[in-house]
């Protein structure tokens, strides 16, 4: 349950109607009643109660298989294919030469890939980056037709 929920809150005492949850925080957003949510609150009863059991399959008489399809996740199709380390270790082991996260990163720019915001910024707006050779910027190129990014 930890895994799923941040916390819960309760009420001191079980009301007259026998609910005595209060609120629950979870730990990643819910797909819910048409919305996304984060947490489900019960003190204005606009609610469904719902009871799940989570137990291991082994132990379950009963047993429900979920599919889930990443094309439903927040994720762009160019960030659910390969990661820095997979485009540098493909380069290095198709052509021998080794590129960088920087590289890799301005091809991805070039292609309109977006990344997420770089939090190792310069200290000085007049410094440069050093540009990606060409050599290396048609390998990171062929990396990403390799795993279907572009």
């Amino acid at each position: 349950m930890g895994t799923f929920v941040e916390s819960i809150e309760l009420y001191p005492e079980r009301l007259e109607n026998g609910k005595f949850l209060k609120h629950i925080h979870f730990r990643f957003p819910v797909y819910y009643n048409g919305t996304v949510i984060d947490d489900i609150s019960w003190e204005n009863g606009s609610t469904v109660d719902t009871i799940a059991l989570l137990s291991k399959l082994s132990e379950a008489k009963h047993h429900v298989n979920v599919k889930l399809d990443m094309d439903e996740l927040d994720l762009t199709s160019a960030e659910a294919k390969a990661t820095y380390k997979e485009i540098e270790e493909w380069v290095q082991e198709k052509y021998g030469f080794h590129v960088t996260n920087l590289n890799i990163a301005q091809v991805k720019q070039k292609h309109g890939i977006v990344e997420r915001e770089n939090y190792n910024k310069p200290k000085s707006e007049k410094s440069r980056q050093p540009g990606c050779p060409e050599e290396k910027v048609k390998a990171i190129e062929e990396a990403l037709k390799h795993f279907q990014m572009i």
